[in-house]
């Protein structure tokens, strides 16, 4: 159980396979779902980023930084680290078995995510807090404006962002199966593979679905307060 830099930790590593899954996994979910409401057009998008602003600052930090940042940094930094020491066997070798495909995969993913995540958080969330809590950039007209903006790249990042990260949360659910002792025969690990295929499928559908959502274009936005209907005359 000692800690050493050399190898990886027991504990550790058992941390880093359930914060995979609760409390980051649970978040990027319902991160993606509450997204789709861009579908819906740009009023019902807004009302979501208007519930979230209608939550003090404070509290609203407090939450993001212990339910979200601090077990995401573990999970990220220590995973660079477990993928520095692995050696996948898959590419270029006579084991080409789809549980090895999974593995390398899930390390791959998971290197392209810890990147994409440092730019997303940055014009996000972090812009948000770096300009006194404006969050103008986060609502739909800025989405569209940054997703159709510049040949659509912005579009296509993201769309291999949330392929990415689906990927590599629906396959750390066989992964955490296994490692904390839920799957313990062939046949309930393959069921569980199955059961991963199903959630990348369902959250890459999520996650695309509010992209594309956003390509719509919201028509103009007025910045005047409204008006109280008139009063009927007799």
């Amino acid at each position: 159980m000692s800690l050493a830099l050399n190898r990886e930790n027991y504990l550790l590593h058992k941390l880093h396979s359930l914060t995979g899954i609760v409390p980051v996994g649970y978040y990027m979910a319902q991160h993606l779902l509450l997204n789709t409401f861009s579908v819906a057009g740009p009023a019902k998008f807004n009302a979501v980023i208007a519930f979230f602003e209608g939550i003090p600052n404070y509290i609203l930090l407090t939450l993001e930084t212990v339910a979200i940042w601090v077990p995401l940094l573990f999970h990220a930094i220590y995973g660079l680290f477990i993928t520095g020491r692995a050696q996948p066997n898959f590419i270029g070798t006579k084991y080409g078995w789809s549980q090895n495909r999974m593995y390398t995969l899930q390390r791959y993913s998971g290197m392209f995510i810890f990147f994409f995540l440092i730019l997303h958080v940055a014009t996000t969330t972090g812009y948000k807090y770096t300009h006194g809590g404006a969050s103008e950039h986060l609502k739909y007209a800025a989405w569209h404006d940054k997703l159709t903006g510049h040949a659509y790249l912005w579009l296509a990042l993201y769309l291999l962002g949330v392929l990415a990260s689906c990927y590599h949360l629906a396959y750390g659910i066989w992964n955490f199966s296994i490692r904390w002792g839920i799957t313990i025969s062939d046949r309930a690990q393959r069921q569980v593979q199955k059961l991963s295929l199903g959630v990348f499928v369902a959250l890459t559908a999520l996650g695309w679905a509010a992209l594309f959502g956003f390509l719509r274009d919201p028509g103009p936005v007025s910045t005047e307060a409204p008006q109280s209907a008139p009063v009927a005359r007799r």
